[in-house]
């Protein structure tokens, strides 16, 4: 189920505009606007929920389906010397959207 007030569920329901590079029926990948890295890419699963604590047998499953795609993906946007995967749960951590997502990131030597 998607939320009305998260940002990544109006991009997955075409209601904000975003730089797709992705999408099947369970994930969409598209440009972060604010990249930390040449390729910053946001991995966001089209059903909301927020943090890693919330999988249950379903959403593993639906992680797992996008682990397996993002290497593929990777690749296709320039990141086939490597990336990085970043996965920001809670303030602490950083993560200012409360929607589960993955960060790619490469297209460049990233620093340690």
């Amino acid at each position: 189920m998607l939320s009305n007030d998260c940002i990544f569920c109006k991009i997955i329901k075409g209601e904000i505009p975003s730089a797709k590079v992705y999408e099947d029926e369970q994930m969409v990948v598209f440009k972060d606007i604010e990249p930390k890295a040449k390729v910053h890419l946001l991995a966001v699963p089209k059903e909301h929920f927020k943090l890693l604590s919330e999988l249950n047998a379903e959403r593993a499953s639906l992680l797992s389906h996008m682990l397996q795609k993002i290497p593929a993906i990777a690749a296709e946007n320039g990141c086939a010397g490597g990336y990085r995967l970043v996965i920001n749960q809670g303030d602490d951590a950083g993560q200012t959207v409360f929607h589960l997502h993955i960060h790619i990131m490469g297209g460049e030597v990233l620093p340690v």
